[in-house]
């Protein structure tokens, strides 16, 4: 009798009371539930609300703008919309004097930036990574003019190239009647100066770019080329520079785009006048112009569309393929 007395209250004991047991499990189901339905109500208004407007801005209206680049429509009403196939892009192609200096102005909008900007963007970096002192404040000052909108910049740069009381005239002497220097009035001028100030803008992002590419190196292979015996330019040209392909092609990509959306600063200069031709003006002066002619504007928007698209698609490729094999 006395050996199983003990037994039995070791069982007892081990055994919970049945409320103890129901009030575990209670708890264990209120940690599975980790969202109310207030939370799932807040997530899918957080979540749906930019997605719907993304969808409407972006994707619809890149459709309707193909679409309608097939069409005939000064915008007023849905029942005047005619279809017209490629009558469009033919008068495009071969009517319109404009579009064919609009692409060329693209084009040297690109090859500037890629040729000037770019390579002082990138001493900049180099410069930089270098950790010298009051790096963080010459960051700021060379990155603040991508933070600024480019129409303020714009505005900035048309007092400099006044021609009565801009600096630039007013430190050569031309703002005098007679030796006036129309930097924007004159098309063999006007852009080339839009392109200073672009210019301007893109070296900070360059250099942003560039910083971060060079942060990411291995410090072990500077290391071992200067005990190999290199300088600062050979380990610059054969160790560095090799191990920043990858951001090398992002500021490819970005330069070109950059080259395409190309507006603000032009639209705040001359409105796309005199010299100044780019192609989202010309579709900017169609659509919104006095008379709309928005089925040509559109068109000239897909032409626009298919030449990032070039760009963008082999990009995104090369990246994906880089995932996969990560």
């Amino acid at each position: 009798m006395s050996t199983d007395t003990p037994t039995k209250s070791q069982e007892a004991a081990a055994v919970p009371p049945p409320g103890r047991a129901s009030e575990k499990k209670r708890v264990q189901r209120g940690h599975r539930r980790l969202l109310t339905r207030r939370d799932r109500i807040t997530l899918a208004f957080m979540a749906g609300v930019p997605t719907i407007l993304h969808v409407l801005l972006v994707w619809v209206t890149a459709l309707a703008s193909i679409l309608l680049a097939f069409t005939s429509w000064d915008g007023i009403g849905f029942d005047s919309i005619k279809w017209v196939g490629l009558d469009n892009f033919h008068q495009l192609f071969s009517d319109n004097p404009q579009f064919w200096p609009a692409v060329e102005h693209n084009v040297i909008w690109f090859v500037v930036l890629i040729l000037i900007p770019t390579p002082f963007g990138l001493f900049l970096a180099v410069q930089l990574d270098k950790k010298i002192r009051f790096s963080r404040v010459y960051q700021t000052a060379f990155f603040l003019p991508v933070v600024i909108s480019l129409a303020c910049i714009g505005f900035v740069w048309q007092l400099i190239y006044n021609p009565d009381t801009g600096l630039i005239n007013s430190i050569i002497g031309a703002n005098k009647p007679g030796h006036y220097i129309d930097w924007i009035g004159d098309p063999n001028l006007n852009l080339w100066a839009v392109l200073v100030a672009a210019s301007w803008r893109h070296t900070g992002y360059m250099m942003i770019l560039y910083l971060a590419g060079l942060k990411s190196v291995d410090p072990s292979l500077r290391e071992a080329s200067a005990l190999d015996g290199a300088n600062e330019w050979q380990t610059f040209k054969n160790v560095i520079f090799p191990t920043l392909r990858p951001t090398n092609t992002i500021v490819l990509v970005v330069t070109i785009i950059e080259a395409l959306r190309a507006f603000d600063l032009v639209f705040v200069f001359n409105k796309g006048a005199q010299g100044t031709e780019l192609l989202s003006i010309l579709v900017t002066n169609n659509i919104i112009g006095e008379s709309s002619r928005i089925g040509y504007g559109s068109a000239i928007a897909v032409v626009l569309l298919f030449i990032s698209l070039i760009v963008i698609i082999p990009y995104l490729i090369a990246t994906f393929r880089k995932e996969r094999r990560a």
